[in-house]
């Protein structure tokens, strides 16, 4: 089941808040309980044997915090429980995800939905439990709430459990926090139904063509649709996972915050997937050394922790090669290339208009760079092989075919005659709406007198056209499954 289905929308979601909100708010164990049910039935419908997997996983880490508490005291049997939990968890995502890759296909196991998110939150249970950053969850229900919650199941964000510790046992929603996730979850409906899937239609047009004979515009139309699908696709699941979240009383942390307005590949990481950036950073990288240890071994970590993060998105090649690709940009950029992309130049010190030129100057060879890495690397990210996303490179870069033309005439070509504006507006508005426009609008409203009211009414308007609109789209044109849902 997926959040812009129909049975999610119409039945599931509204059986699920009705229930939950008739429970009264003090029996919060009773709320967790309709959570924890509904949630199972959730991941369940579509392959109901993957419900087993998550509960054994959840068990057995259930048993690894058990331990950590009863031998608090000793320390090399607790650092043998959090060796024995790290392995079991990443053997079973090795078993589902990796195995097929490293026996070279003659093994093929399903990939259960979600995997990799479910894992890593576990993970982060027992490790901070080992930290005694959080006490053990004595509760199995309150722990099996934390990994199944439906908001956050299939594709994160990636929640902590010290995030949520405390509104496991309690918390607290009213009518301004519904309205607030309601709105939250509309825009993510938005993004994922009227942007995400309309570039979906383009996108694989594209990367299905002969990328030998294909027209540079073709291939840079393909990438950069693929750049807003990716984008929209996955930031939208979020927003309706942080939506859902405040409906029912929690706060998930955010997961994006405009990327694509970075001016640094370190500051698109900062902005993208947030989740598991600061995953891997709290629990890979610091652990590593970081940047304690001397530039060599800062450099090392970082290809590690990156190479990592490629191979967490799926088993191939060229997830790994696209991880690398990231990796190799934060090392350049530590070499000196960000503070060149920052102005920083000390003999302009006393010449500020100067000074201030470069700065914006740079500021947008910065913004161009990024753009350009993180388009090449969605390239690599998207297409079925590395030797597939050298050929797509190639045509891209082969500008002697540049072939503009052609990659109207192929749009044309793609799209039904009745729908080529319509695409051509979604590509439009994706770009826009990658900028912080929303943010800035509401901001100005409020600085020119607007009241919060008259702000939130305004925002439910718009809730309602949004949803309006993204109902008719997915009644008329469907909808696809979700990018993340496959790692």
């Amino acid at each position: 089941m997926i959040f812009c289905s129909p049975l999610f929308l119409f039945i599931f979601l509204p059986l699920t808040l009705l229930i939950y909100y008739a429970i009264p708010k003090k029996y919060v164990a009773a709320k967790n309980i309709e959570l924890l049910i509904a949630s199972l039935v959730f991941y369940a419908w579509g392959e109901p044997k993957n419900v087993i997997l998550m509960l054994v996983s959840i068990a057995a880490n259930y048993g690894f915090g058990l331990l950590l508490e009863k031998y608090d005291e000793n320390k090399r049997i607790r650092k043998l429980v959090l060796i024995g939990s790290v392995v079991f968890n990443l053997c079973l995502l090795f078993y589902f995800k990796y195995l097929g890759f490293f026996t070279g296909g003659r093994v093929t196991v399903i990939l259960p939905i979600g995997i990799s998110f479910f894992t890593f939150q576990i993970m982060s249970y027992t490790i901070d439990v080992y930290l005694r950053n959080v006490k053990t969850q004595r509760d199995p229900f309150k722990l099996a709430l934390y990994i199944s919650l439906f908001p956050q199941l299939i594709a994160g964000p990636i929640v902590r459990y010290i995030d949520i510790e405390k509104e496991l046992a309690s918390r607290t929603y009213d009518v301004d926090k519904i309205f607030k996730g309601v709105v939250r979850f509309s825009i993510g409906l938005a993004k994922k139904i009227l942007i995400a899937d309309t570039m979906y239609l383009l996108v694989d047009k594209v990367f299905c063509l002969d990328f030998v004979q294909m027209s540079a515009a073709t291939g840079w139309l393909g990438a950069i649709a693929y750049t807003l699908q990716i984008y929209f696709d996955f930031s939208g699941y979020s927003d309706m996972a942080i939506g859902l979240g405040h409906m029912m009383g929690f706060n998930f942390i955010e997961n994006f915050n405009y990327p694509y307005i970075s001016k640094s590949v370190q500051e698109f990481w900062r902005r993208w997937h947030i989740s598991l950036s600061s995953w891997f950073r709290d629990y890979l990288y610091i652990p590593l050394g970081g940047n304690r240890k001397g530039k060599i071994r800062t450099y090392v970590n970082l290809l590690i922790v990156f190479a990592c993060t490629g191979f967490w998105h799926g088993a191939a090649w060229n997830f790994l090669a696209w991880g690398m690709f990231h990796g190799l940009f934060q090392i350049i950029e530590r070499l000196g290339l960000k503070k060149v992309l920052a102005g920083d130049f000390k003999s302009l010190k006393d010449k500020p208009k100067a000074a201030k030129a470069v700065c914006f100057l740079m500021s947008g060879v910065g913004y161009i760079y990024t753009m350009l890495v993180v388009i090449i690397g969605w390239v690599m990210f998207r297409a079925e092989s590395l030797g597939a996303a050298w050929k797509y490179l190639c045509a891209m870069f082969n500008f002697s075919n540049f072939g503009w033309r052609s990659a109207i005439a192929q749009f044309e070509s793609f799209i039904d005659i009745g729908g080529y504006a319509y695409v051509f507006t979604m590509f439009i508005l994706g770009i826009v709406f990658s900028f912080p426009i929303l943010p800035a609008l509401r901001k100005k409203a409020i600085k020119h007198g607007w009241s919060e009211s008259l702000v939130s009414s305004v925002e439910g308007v718009t809730m309602v056209v949004l949803i309006l609109v993204a109902i008719i789209c997915l009644t008329a044109l469907g909808y696809s499954p979700f990018i993340y849902y496959r790692f």
